[in-house]
């Protein structure tokens, strides 16, 4: 069990300390998208949902999970933002919204988590306001797309 980061001798699931690391300019990018019908697509677009402006509660709700992944994902170390972005894109050949987050921090740990799920409850916020309209939305292709930062450096998918 000692090659598991989240995991003591035991098995237990732990905190990792964080202490020792330097803190540093990290940041990382995520995407994913809510498959709609045509219809529901439009109804966003033309601002005409009864719940309101779909995409300016969308990006709240993203921004706002953002900053509580802590108390949302066990284990994650609590971080102070300096940076949460939550774009949209109106894609009729999905049809749908693509999403796409951006998180930035000067810490000791990185904030992959931060930018995933800004863009889990931008998507399930999109679905909330638009269920009433189209039930069978579909959110897929939740995914880190890039990070920067700490010890193990840059990726990109």
């Amino acid at each position: 069990m000692s090659d598991l980061t989240h995991a003591d001798e035991a098995g237990r699931a732990r905190m990792v300390d964080v202490s020792s690391k330097d803190s540093s300019d990290r940041s990382a990018r995520a995407t994913g998208s809510i498959r709609m019908a045509a219809v529901t697509l439009d109804a966003i677009k033309a601002n005409g949902l009864k719940k309101g402006d779909v995409l300016a509660v969308a990006r709240v709700a993203g921004i706002m999970a953002a900053k509580r992944t802590a108390e949302l994902i066990p284990l994650c170390h609590s971080i102070s933002l300096t940076d949460i972005a939550v774009e949209f894109t109106l894609d009729d050949s999905l049809p749908g919204v693509r999403v796409d987050t951006y998180a930035r921090t000067h810490a000791p740990t990185g904030v992959e988590m931060e930018a995933l799920t800004a863009a889990a409850a931008a998507l399930l916020t999109i679905y909330d306001m638009a269920k009433a309209l189209d039930r069978g939305m579909t959110i897929t292709g939740i995914a880190l797309l890039e990070k920067s930062g700490g010890a193990s450096g840059s990726w990109k998918r």
